[in-house]
């Protein structure tokens, strides 16, 4: 979308959703978003938007389709849309590897 490219340029960030895998979860899901969002970066791995099979290229957004896909990023962004204009959002970093 504009906002992507706008925030980003030209080389883009996936992006995934999981509101389409466990449903709306009203006052829950800002802190639902942000420990998948976590988890994500832990393991490495950005779930697929569920029942999304295919994205209109125009929309120049790189969401992740039919199955999960490797990441090695060390950022990720949640943005969330609550009712009433609540919305927020969070960068996270993956944390150092103890060793």
């Amino acid at each position: 979308s504009a906002m992507c490219r706008a925030l980003f340029g030209p080389r883009g960030v996936p992006v995934c959703a999981v509101k389409g895998s466990i449903g709306h979860t009203l006052g829950a899901a800002g802190a639902l978003d942000t420990v998948a969002c976590a988890l994500t970066l832990s393991r490495g791995v950005l779930p697929p938007v569920t029942n999304l099979v295919e994205i209109d290229p125009a929309l120049g957004v790189d969401a992740v389709v039919g199955k999960a896909r490797p990441s090695q990023s060390p950022l990720a962004l949640v943005a969330t849309a609550g009712f009433g204009g609540i919305n927020a959002a969070l960068v996270l970093k993956r944390g150092e590897d103890e060793g």
